[in-house]
Parts: structure tokens; sequence; C-alpha cells
């Protein structure tokens, strides 16, 4: 099973780091760290799921792939 993929990067302006899920409209999450930022950005996708499924919203496949991994 394929799960969604996460970016996770350092923001100047915020001074710390950010993470998202490009599959899911705005879900993201910042922490200071990068592991920090991971454990929100998770927090934040299962709230997302969640979310979408209590008001019966449609619910995307992963399908985000770096083109990193779609070359190989």
């Amino acid at each position: 099973m394929r799960d969604y993929h996460i970016n996770l990067f350092y923001s100047e302006e915020d001074e710390g780091y950010i993470a998202d899920i490009p599959d899911l409209k705005h879900c993201s999450a910042f922490g200071e760290t990068p592991l920090s930022a991971l454990e929100e950005v998770l927090k934040a996708k299962q709230a997302w799921l969640d979310s979408a499924k209590k008001h019966k919203k449609q619910i995307p496949p992963p399908q985000y792939r770096p083109i990193i991994y779609q070359i190989a």
C-alpha cells in the first residue's frame, strides 16, 4: 500500500521546519526540528482524513511523486 508523500523543508521566514502533504489540500505543519514537523504533519494527516470521512468528502488517493522518483 502506498502512503502519502511528505515534503519537509526549512523555512528561514518561519525559522523552523515545514512539513506538508501535497495530495491533501492545506495539510501542513510546523516544527522547530525536522522530527517535530514530521510528527505534527502526521497528526494533521489523521485529522484531515478523519474530518473528510466524517463529512463524507472524497479522500484523494496517494498520487504525488517527486520528479526524482519518476525518472527511475
